[in-house]
This record gives structure tokens, sequence and C-alpha cells, in this order.
């Protein structure tokens, strides 16, 4: 939030996404408290939006130049798990040492047959430094390389680091073993998407499922569009 509030300026439209979703305690409540301290208009389209503030996500509308996303991040450091010494993982980046990131990877290959890390999977930047990229899945990894702004605030380390626009951003792998941004095999139920990042909602008693696109502007957009999934109803516009 501390990010959102320096960059924000009057004539900026915001809009807040929760691991996807407009509609979320967490994404409504921040709206709201920069529309009543900021004075700032807000949407819920980031095709509209100047500056989006997200957890967990990357919209899959594409971002463009004058667009600022702003990512909410727990743990900035991505060498935390495997070194937890901040001293020690300064001189890492420093001197350019990520072997302990990729064994961590091969570990994921020798023992599941694949690189099993689904979310804040790393990501060299620029073919220099790696990064965590904030939880979001590894879906969105290819995403990063945008013509937005990127700025990611962690509040809690008081850390604020950015990826310029059209950065190039690479994620880890090996040439035997490819990064694959992964999703559930699945087409929206709503909207019939089949490239878009899915959550599974469990819908009955029985343990009847759905998949449903996590990014909710998205699906709506999609179903104004004409689309339709398996499991919709006819789309009706919202009335304020």
């Amino acid at each position: 939030m501390q990010v959102s509030a320096a960059v924000l300026v009057p004539e900026d439209r915001f809009k807040v996404i929760d691991q996807g979703a407009d509609d979320t305690t967490n994404a409504v409540s921040i709206r709201k408290f920069f529309e009543k301290t900021a004075t700032v208009k807000t949407t819920e389209r980031a095709s509209e939006a100047t500056v989006i503030q997200t957890r967990h996500r990357i919209p899959e509308t594409e971002l463009g130049e004058g667009q600022i996303l702003v990512y909410q991040v727990p743990i900035p450091e991505p060498l935390r798990f495997l070194e937890p010494r901040e001293t020690e993982t300064r001189k890492m980046h420093e001197l350019e040492e990520y072997g302990l990131m990729h064994v961590k990877l091969y570990e994921d290959i020798a023992r599941h047959g694949e690189i099993a890390t689904s979310y804040a999977y790393p990501v060299k930047v620029e073919g220099r430094y790696v990064m965590d990229p904030s939880p979001i899945p590894k879906f969105d990894n290819p995403k990063m390389e945008m013509g937005a702004i990127q700025l990611f605030g962690a509040g809690r380390e008081q850390r604020i680091y950015a990826v310029p626009p059209y950065t190039k951003v690479v994620s880890l792998d090996f040439e035997d073993h490819p990064f694959v941004p992964s999703k559930a095999d699945h087409d929206c139920a709503l909207c019939g998407a089949g490239n878009s990042y899915l959550d599974e909602v469990i819908v009955d008693d029985e343990g009847g499922r759905m998949f449903v696109c996590s990014d909710t502007d998205f699906c709506r957009s999609r179903r104004e569009e004409g689309h339709s999934g398996a499991l919709a109803a006819p789309f009706e516009e919202e009335t304020a």
C-alpha cells in the first residue's frame, strides 16, 4: 500500500486485485481506502487502470506503457529459504553465485521428475540478477516482459525493487527440463477460456467442482463479448 500511495496522483485510475479477483474483502477494502483518502477514480478494468495493485497474480489483459503494476510482496529475497543470513544472500547476488538455487530446482527433478515449484518461481532479470517475482503462479512468469512498470513492495522488510518496461525476464530452468507455465488442464466453466489461469471451486456438498478464471475482469470481459463455458448462465450486465 505504501508503494501505491507514493505513485498515485489525482489523474490516475486505480485497480486492486487479490489473487486475480476484484471482489475479495482485501481488494474492496484497499480500493475504498484510496477512493476516500487519495480521491482517485477506481476501476475493475485492467485496460482502463493506470495503477494496478496486485496480490499473487498478473492480470490476463496485456499491460502496456503508461501503466504501473504494484506487487504486494511477503518475502522479497529469493534465496531466503536456502540461506537465511541476509549478509550472505547479498554477497551471493553481488558475485552472481546462484548455484544453490539451481541445486534446489535440480532436487525437484530428482524427486518428482520435473520442477515442482508452482508459484514464486525464480526468474533471472536481464541475464544477471535472480529475483523472486512474489507468490504469483509460475503461469504468470512469461507476462513479466511487459510495457508497464513493475514495482515490488515488501512493507514488513521496508524493501522496494522494480522491473523497468520491456526488461528481459527469464524463468530459471535446464536445457533438458525447460520451463513450462503450467495450469489446470481445463477450460473456464463460465467463459470457456482455455488460456487463462484457473481456480478450482467446490460447488456442492458431494465434492462437485468447477474451474473458473482467477482473473474476474478477464472472465467478465469474455462473457460480455459472447463467450460462454459449459456451466455458464446467460450473461447479464451488472446494474449500479
